[in-house]
């Protein structure tokens, strides 16, 4: 868990470099550079850092796999990227805004960078549940041919 800017939000996947403390050798938020409006102006390379990252976390899937998570990498790593950049814009704003219909409606509505937010971590955290299972299914194949390997070099399988 990180501070900012007077709040805490813990990762939103353990494996997301970008949120990670300076120090631990990721993709961290120090290493975000912001314009005034809070758009990270290094975007691009966070996004390949965190890709890079990712790919080294998936590496141990099988080829077919790793083939077929390569677009999932890809867009969770922009996400990512994305949602840091958001937060910083709703850091900046806040999470409401003033808005005005005609000359007799106007009030308070969520901020329309929160409600991006939103939707994208949620994206986000499917995309990398579908990462993990993926990872998993290779590990649970493993796991079944350590059990026959042992069975069949005379050790029990259980």
């Amino acid at each position: 868990m990180i501070q900012h800017q007077n709040f805490t939000h813990d990762n939103l996947h353990r494996g997301c470099g970008i949120r990670q403390k300076e120090g631990d050798g990721m993709a961290g938020r120090s290493k975000a550079e912001f314009n005034e409006k809070g758009e990270l102006i290094n975007k691009e390379a966070l996004v390949k850092a965190e890709k890079a990252k990712l790919t080294r976390s998936y590496a141990k899937m099988d080829a077919k796999r790793k083939k077929n998570a390569e677009s999932l990498i890809s867009s969770a790593a922009f996400m990512a990227v994305s949602l840091l950049e958001l937060e910083e814009i709703i850091n900046r704003k806040g999470y409401t805004e003033e808005y005005k219909n005609g000359a007799n409606q106007s009030g308070v509505k969520k901020c329309s960078e929160v409600e991006v937010y939103n939707n994208m971590a949620k994206n986000y955290l499917s995309y990398m549940k579908q990462l993990d299972d993926m990872l998993l299914k290779d590990k649970g194949k493993q796991e079944e041919g350590d059990e026959l390997m042992k069975f069949l070099t005379g050790g029990s399988g259980n």
